[in-house]
């Protein structure tokens, strides 16, 4: 990566190329007409906030399962954190790449505290140098922050961005990263409600693009998102609602085509995947979450203690 190791994108050429424009092929009708058809992503010049996150995170996952580590790694994660502390509360596209207006959401805010949390674990656990007391400040201002202003009590649920009234799927990743415990009334309300009002024939949307926030910027509707419906498997147990996560997860195993494959969406209203095929975003969450319903240890949603679990907690931050 050329200039400065913390300028992250969210997506790189194969050949480790930062520019990747995006064209329309005005000419091509695409498949049954689902126009229209581009090469390249626009997407690649978004600022994500939660890949810091998310970054970080997966380097301390792969410190803590025992992986080579050197100093060069450490300081790269220091200056993650040190571009973190100054534009944690910049607004962003958020994880979805929408291209409407970028705007404070809360999955980009609690993936930054989830970066942060990282590096303060890393210097306990592990015994690195780091400021570790400045971090901890930064985590809390980062969690009251998402506390104040990300969540409605009214309703008892987060928001998809700060004064928004709509949801979005990201937020049962919430006590994933250790932000809140599952059984935090907080979490419970919001699986709750994101069950409720993003649902659609049992599987979910990942927000209503047709919602009073216009959030993304493009007409038209999507199908459920898969991946977000086996968040919502994971998010179930979490909240100890076995009996409907394990019937979601075999649903879920049942659309997949004759090669054991899932695309990215599921239209309910023709039983048709749809979108990009096959997808690892969405098998990926079938891992997961086949991990976490056979009480794999370390995979168990981490702060609501099991007794068939041989950890407390999950040290993963990946969805």
């Amino acid at each position: 990566m050329a200039g400065d190791p913390a300028d992250l994108q969210i997506m790189y050429g194969l050949d480790g190329r930062r520019r990747i424009p995006e064209t329309t092929l005005d000419w091509l009708p695409g498949y049954e007409g689902s126009a229209p058809v581009r090469i390249g992503n626009g997407a690649a010049g978004q600022l994500q906030l939660d890949v810091w996150g998310e970054t970080l995170g997966g380097l301390h996952v792969a410190r803590t399962a025992g992986l080579a580590d050197d100093a060069d790694s450490w300081r790269l994660q220091k200056a993650l954190l040190d571009f973190l502390e100054g534009h944690w509360d910049d607004v962003d596209n958020g994880l979805w790449e929408v291209r409407g207006p970028r705007r404070p959401f809360v999955h980009s805010r609690v993936m930054a505290w989830a970066g942060v949390d990282a590096m303060v674990r890393a210097v306990e656990d592990f015994g690195l140098d780091g400021p570790v007391d400045e971090w901890k400040v930064l985590r809390e201002a980062i969690r009251s922050d998402v506390l104040t202003r990300g969540y409605d009590a009214g309703r008892r649920t987060f928001t998809q961005f700060y004064g928004s009234t709509g949801l979005d799927a990201s937020l049962l990743l919430i006590p994933r990263v250790r932000f809140l415990p599952w059984d935090d009334p907080r979490v419970v309300g919001t699986v709750e409600a994101v069950q409720r009002e993003l649902g659609r024939d049992g599987l979910l949307l990942r927000y209503r693009s047709s919602s009073d926030d216009h959030v993304d910027g493009l007409p038209g509707d999507e199908g459920t998102f898969l991946v977000a419906s086996f968040w919502l498997v994971d998010a179930l147990h979490g909240i100890g609602r076995e009996r409907e996560a394990h019937a979601l997860f075999e649903r879920l195993l049942g659309l997949r085509n004759d090669l054991g494959l899932l695309a990215e969406e599921f239209d309910v209203t023709t039983g048709r995947q749809l979108g990009n095929f096959p997808q690892a975003f969405s098998h990926l969450g079938l891992v997961n979450s086949a991990r976490i319903l056979s009480g794999h240890p370390g995979q168990t949603p981490d702060a609501r203690p099991r007794a068939r679990s041989a950890s407390p907690r999950s040290d993963s931050v990946a969805p």
